[in-house]
């Protein structure tokens, strides 16, 4: 079996790709990655001499390179991960997020109708997206498969354009799809534009603490590592057509996670108690700013099994020993060295 996974050296997708190059030798698979600033392949250094890994450069906007590319590998399946994500990024510059979130997306669907309209037995586009489509909750309910989408920002709106594309080349064409919608991820090597690693490494290095607003904001947080089982689960066992809820079954105001992670941080630094909380600065709020997410995850558990498998105290306190164990990997990102020395030794088989 061939999968192609997209966005595979961003966060969640290298933790895909690693997950399905170790447990399915029999399977190929190809990490298509366009290694924009999130991208990188230091994620997969682990695995990158396996002879079921393949990673190819490319662009899912240009329509012309997607295309040959599928017609090339006859790939069976596609888990497309490939995304702009950060919404600030989205506020500053909202077209870039169409063209790669729909358009990129768009692209994907066609190359995958194309070689498998003679016969969709077992293929299957998987599409991962976000919790954000579904706009914002008060301080009660759940977002569920069925809730309405209300997208608020640029991110969120181009999510729900290319989740809305999916389900109509299902219903259209009769591709063969899935999606699932998940919570705010954390965990090894993600970017550290999101709050997490990047409150890490400020605290690491005695820096501002910027929190939007007065810190109300309440998000669900999923370990990344769960998010990708989950995605396995799904992929294989997922029935056609529907839609999934990852959550983490685990809701924290910003500011209760950012104090959190000060006292754990203080205690890994052997810094007196406190010391990190004071760099913590309020500032204004950001535009479009949802209230609260919170997923109910109880279908992809009910159906497939899929459960949490560890507390968020459990998973923050992995992840800061993670980040503070592999400074180098941090250093080199927030200084953008990973990129430079990528663009001449990247492989492409």
């Amino acid at each position: 079996m061939k999968i192609l996974i997209t966005g595979g050296a961003g966060f969640i997708g290298s933790h895909v790709v690693r997950l399905f190059v170790n447990k399915y030798p029999d399977y190929q698979i190809f990490n298509l990655d366009k290694l924009t600033y999130a991208g990188n392949l230091d994620n997969l250094k682990d695995i990158e001499q396996k002879s079921n890994y393949h990673f190819i450069k490319g662009d899912i906007v240009d329509q012309d390179f997607v295309q040959e590319l599928y017609h090339k590998h006859k790939f069976d399946g596609t888990i497309h991960l490939a995304a702009e994500s950060h919404v600030d990024r989205s506020i500053l510059n909202p077209l870039e997020f169409v063209q790669t979130n729909v358009i990129g997306t768009v692209n994907l669907l066609n190359a995958a109708r194309d070689i498998w309209k003679e016969n969709y037995t077992n293929k299957l586009f998987y599409h991962v997206s976000t919790d954000e489509v579904y706009g914002s909750l008060g301080n009660e309910g759940l977002f569920t498969e069925s809730t309405a989408y209300d997208p608020h920002s640029p991110y969120s709106a181009s999510k729900a354009s290319s989740d809305h594309f999916v389900r109509a080349y299902h219903d259209t064409y009769g591709l063969p799809i899935v999606i699932s919608n998940c919570s705010n991820n954390y965990g090894a090597y993600q970017f550290p534009e999101k709050l997490i690693p990047l409150f890490i490494h400020n605290i690491k290095n005695s820096k501002p603490l910027p929190v939007y607003g007065k810190g109300e904001n309440v998000r669900d947080w999923l370990y990344v590592v769960d998010h990708a089982r989950a995605i396995d689960l799904v992929y294989h066992q997922g029935k056609q057509g529907a839609t999934y809820n990852i959550g983490g079954f685990n809701e924290w105001k910003n500011i209760d996670l950012i104090r959190l992670m000060c006292q754990v941080m203080d205690k890994k630094l052997n810094q007196t108690e406190g010391t990190a909380e004071k760099l913590i600065e309020f500032v204004k709020d950001r535009a479009g700013h949802d209230l609260r997410y919170a997923i109910d995850a109880s279908k992809i558990n009910q159906e497939l099994g899929w459960s949490p498998s560890v507390t968020f105290e459990q998973g923050i306190e992995l992840t800061i020993d993670w980040y503070l164990e592999n400074t180098q990997w941090l250093d080199n990102v927030t200084s953008g060295n990973y990129q430079t020395y990528y663009e001449t030794q990247y492989v492409k088989r």
